[in-house]
């Protein structure tokens, strides 16, 4: 339940970036738009301004308001078979947080044609896999199967839209299971209660500032009453996404799915996903963690930018360009200054959260090396930032970033799982299939004084700050804590 990182394969990458980035280069994932244009490239890159993601994808729309996606990708007699809803837990009632995670928990316990656990069941005997996930922005499921077990697949996720049966023989005990998971994976864990206080004091009016898996008094007062309500509202046709990837047809799906999906009734109006907006930061805002299982200290700093969705123009991929720059690996000014040069941390870098429907973060954090303070990683760490801010970035560091994200996109390791997972969060998220399609060509467009006019509209404030300390005392019990990240997803059945 707690946030995992890739290579996992249990969470959704944040930025579009890092999540291609997990694909390698097939003729089905990233090619040039057109043959004629596929000579030009980006002078300093050598990479095709033309690029589109799954150029072979096709999209279209049930009568009753599924969006349904198809991936063609005929390598393996394999599907990867998901459907997204567009709700998480942003968007839970006042004083219910985690009822979407709970939710996601129950949507195992069975309907009335397939009841106790029957689903997972069915695809354990087919040798597939199955997973689910809770984000702020969706709840997602998904199935890993082979091709011949897909009409099975869409006939159980259908049945489970709409024909949940839960009790309160069922509902207690699974009660039990969130509250022990949050006492094992947050409570007990320095890191994870970092991240849920920074998301706290971060987004103060904004429901990211509540966890995923919910206040530990609301989780408790979470009953069948309040998980269904939240069902008959949220998990209809009409607020859903499917996402097919793998060895399949648009036609052979659009059947299957008129089939299966098509015969749940749209039983209600979710309405447009307006929250709360988050005030400007009033003053520093700052907190610590002191813990004595924690091994390794670490300090982060926050500020709330745009994201894919809600960022005007180029500034979402300026403030991606920006992190590859100031953090994004053994090259970055953070790991060259901090680690190599000066020698005083053990890592340095910076992550941009582009993924919300609403405003995502972006942050930079330090870890130091033995005889090294938090106070002087923070020090060290506004120095770089203030540098940037007050001379720029070179045309050679635009260029080697986009190179980056853009080989990164061809030529990592390919995966069908992770091309749906793409498409399946930011079309959740509020993003369309072009946004997705044409990020390499977005990224392409950004200049010199696109990073360097988006770090300082939005980097120029006083950051959140968050602290990972260690208290000394006795021996250690649990493995070393790292520095503060920005993954949000919570992960269920492993």
């Amino acid at each position: 339940m707690i946030p995992t990182k890739l290579p996992t394969s249990r969470v959704i990458p944040h930025r579009i970036g890092k999540a291609i980035g997990a694909v390698a280069f097939t003729a089905f994932l990233l090619v040039p738009a057109a043959e004629a244009s596929s000579d030009r490239t980006n002078s300093g890159t050598g990479v095709s301004e033309d690029i589109i993601i799954a150029p072979n994808l096709e999209t279209f729309h049930l009568d009753n308001g599924l969006q349904v996606v198809v991936i063609p990708d005929h390598r393996a007699p394999v599907v990867t078979h998901m459907i997204w809803y567009k709700v998480g837990a942003a968007d839970e009632p006042e004083g219910q947080s985690g009822v979407a995670h709970f939710l996601e928990h129950l949507m195992f316990k069975g309907t009335r044609s397939h009841p106790d656990g029957a689903f997972s069941k069915m695809i354990a005997e087919r040798g597939g896999q199955e997973n689910a996930f809770t984000s702020t922005d969706y709840t997602a499921y998904y199935q890993r199967v082979a091709k011949e077990h897909l009409p099975l697949m869409m006939a159980l996720e259908a049945d489970r839209m709409e024909n949940l049966v839960l009790s309160k023989e069922v509902v207690d005990p699974e009660r039990d299971v969130v509250l022990e998971e949050r006492r094992s994976r947050v409570d007990s864990e320095p890191g994870s209660r970092l991240r849920e206080a920074m998301n706290a004091i971060t987004f103060v009016n904004h429901p990211y500032g509540s966890p995923i898996i919910g206040w530990q008094s609301e989780i408790e007062a979470l009953n069948e009453d309040s998980a269904l309500a939240f069902y008959d509202r949220f998990y209809t046709p009409n607020n859903a996404i499917l996402v097919v990837a793998g060895d399949v047809g648009v036609d052979e799906v659009r059947s299957l799915a008129a089939e299966t999906y098509g015969k749940v009734a749209r039983r209600a109006e979710p309405g447009e996903r307006i929250r709360p907006a988050e005030p400007p930061l009033s003053g520093e805002r700052r907190i610590a963690v002191s813990d004595p299982r924690v091994r390794q200290e670490s300090i982060t700093q926050n500020w709330i930018v745009p994201s894919q969705t809600t960022g005007p123009g180029k500034t979402p991929e300026a403030l991606d360009v920006l992190a590859n720059i100031l953090g994004g690996g053994p090259t970055s000014r953070l790991h060259k200054s901090l680690v190599l040069d000066k020698e005083a941390a053990l890592s340095a870098g910076a992550y941009y959260q582009d993924g919300a429907l609403d405003d995502g973060r972006f942050g930079l954090y330090a870890s130091p090396r033995p005889g090294h303070t938090l106070e002087e990683m923070e020090t060290l760490v506004e120095a770089e930032l203030q540098k940037l801010l007050d001379d720029g970035v070179s045309e050679e560091e635009v260029e080697r970033a986009k190179h980056s994200m853009i080989s990164g996109a061809i030529y990592a390791q390919d995966s069908q799982s992770t091309l749906a997972r793409l498409f399946g969060s930011s079309l959740a998220s509020g993003q369309t299939v072009e946004d997705i399609q044409t990020w390499p060509s977005q990224v392409m467009a950004v200049t010199r004084e696109d990073v360097l006019d988006a770090a300082r509209t939005y980097l120029s404030g006083p950051p959140v700050v968050g602290e990972l300390r260690m208290e000394p005392t006795a021996a250690p019990e649990t493995a070393p804590e790292t520095a503060l990240t920005d993954d949000a997803n919570h992960e269920d059945r492993s």
